[in-house]
């Protein structure tokens, strides 16, 4: 742990008076600070600030490398937990065959099954761009085919000559994947 400058430990406690728990996590009640720093100094342990916004602030006796270490673990155990959300992108035609279309689909579903979000992309070329309403029926259609895998959170809209529509992972198939024995 770098953070140093953030730990408040031993001489750098400046409050008249701390809460104390000792190494037992027993209550010792409020003392002041050189007393607190004086036991601690007589058991070969370390005074560190625990709460240092509680009033009184709360200090604990203990080893000051045990408690980067804890301190450590429980960041990584923190990161670890965090979900990453991807972001995958499905690009289409606009005179996309039936066939490609189911292809391009089953895909879609396996992103979404994943727990990732998608973004649907057509790319209109030329004299398509005529025809933005054909577009934006694609784009529905792709959306009916997906609805039990995701909801769409951004309607169809342009964006220069593409239009594109995001869709994330539905609540049904995000209970899936945590479920029973996957915390």
């Amino acid at each position: 742990m770098n953070r140093d400058s953030d730990l408040i430990y031993n001489e750098r406690v400046r409050w008249k008076e701390v809460r104390v728990i000792d190494e037992d996590n027993g209550q010792l009640g409020l003392l002041t600070s050189e007393a607190a720093l004086e036991l601690a100094y007589s058991k070969g342990l370390d005074l560190i600030v625990v709460a240092p916004n509680a009033t009184p602030p709360v200090c604990k006796i203990m080893d000051l490398g045990k408690y980067q270490y804890e301190q450590m673990k429980r960041q990584k155990e923190a990161r670890k937990k965090q979900v990453t959300v991807e972001m995958k992108e499905m690009k289409y035609r606009l005179r996309i065959d039936v066939g490609d279309l189911t292809v391009k689909n089953q895909h879609l579903k396996e992103f979404l099954s994943a727990g990732n979000r998608v973004r649907v992309t057509i790319m209109f070329r030329g004299r398509e761009m005529a025809f933005p309403d054909q577009g934006r029926a694609l784009l529905k259609r792709v959306a009916a085919d997906l609805a039990e895998y995701g909801t769409v959170t951004q309607e169809p809209k342009m964006q220069g000559r593409n239009m594109s529509m995001m869709m994330e992972p539905s609540k049904v198939v995000l209970a899936k994947m945590k479920g029973p024995g996957k915390e």
